[in-house]
């Protein structure tokens, strides 16, 4: 059942937060700019992702009306100098760092514009649901700026530094379907409008994990696959021994052996 719920901390009015039991529904909440992403905005997300409470297990995020993220507002960045674009760089690239190693696993729902800075903080979440009317882009090239979110270091480990460099030079727009099938970029692919219940969908599985596996998940994969071969067997052994320690999951190991042999029994 959903229902209002007043985060930890005050949240500016460009997100709104809904709760379903253990899953947050966040939205980027401005539709007259297709969500584009304001400082107000930039900063209430970093807040949001910094003080997720204890009893939610994953957060879905999605955009207000028919778009996902069109991007940095630009309007906030035609007085700016060098030293002003270091900072809202940095600021970016902390938000999406915070996406993605956050305690929970977060699932975007994508649709319309996912376009500039809103596709470098689509790649910071963990599971992409992109409806039909999606559309993906980066026209840096032509607006004279560079990606500053973080997104020249994750796009290029998901689609390659080829695609990357092309739809940045050429300002090339990526449909759903073929973002989907040739880049591989969202995991699921489904009809306008029903990009929200795919994700409530999954995120019903996610939470059913043990939490401290979810954790292990999120926080160790991104790091061990920029390790060298011996430092990522190392880093995976570790989390091995974290994971399995914990009572849950000997609880749920426990659990599982019972079922398996009262299956033997029974035959």
């Amino acid at each position: 059942m959903s229902s209002s719920s007043p985060w930890p901390v005050p949240l500016p009015e460009c997100i709104a937060v809904e709760r379903n039991g253990n899953v947050a529904i966040l939205t980027l909440n401005r539709v007259e700019k297709r969500n584009a992403l304001s400082d107000a905005l930039v900063l209430g997300l970093q807040t949001f992702f910094s003080t997720i409470p204890s009893d939610v297990q994953a957060v879905v995020m999605q955009g207000a009306g028919d778009n996902f993220c069109a991007g940095l507002d630009l309007n906030e960045l035609q007085q700016t100098d060098i030293a002003q674009s270091f900072e809202t760089s940095q600021i970016g690239q902390r938000l999406n760092d915070t996406v993605q190693f956050c305690k929970v696993p977060v699932i975007a729902v994508l649709k319309g514009a996912v376009i500039g800075g809103g596709l470098e903080l689509a790649s910071a979440a963990h599971i992409r649901i992109a409806e039909s009317s999606a559309y993906y882009a980066l026209p840096e090239g032509t607006r004279g700026i560079f990606l500053g979110s973080g997104g020249s270091v994750r796009l290029p480990r998901l689609i390659g530094a080829s695609t990357v460099m092309e739809m940045m030079l050429s300002g090339r727009v990526f449909d759903a379907q073929e973002a989907h099938d040739r880049l591989r970029l969202s995991h699921y692919l489904v009809q306008s409008g029903e990009g929200l219940a795919k994700a409530m969908s999954i995120a019903a599985k996610v939470t059913a994990n043990a939490p401290l596996a979810n954790f292990a998940i999120i926080q160790a994969l991104p790091r061990i696959v920029e390790q060298d071969p011996q430092a990522g067997l190392f880093t995976e052994m570790l989390m091995v021994g974290i994971a399995q320690d914990d009572d849950e999951a000997k609880r749920r190991l426990r659990d599982f052996l019972e079922r398996k042999m009262n299956k033997v029994v029974r035959s």
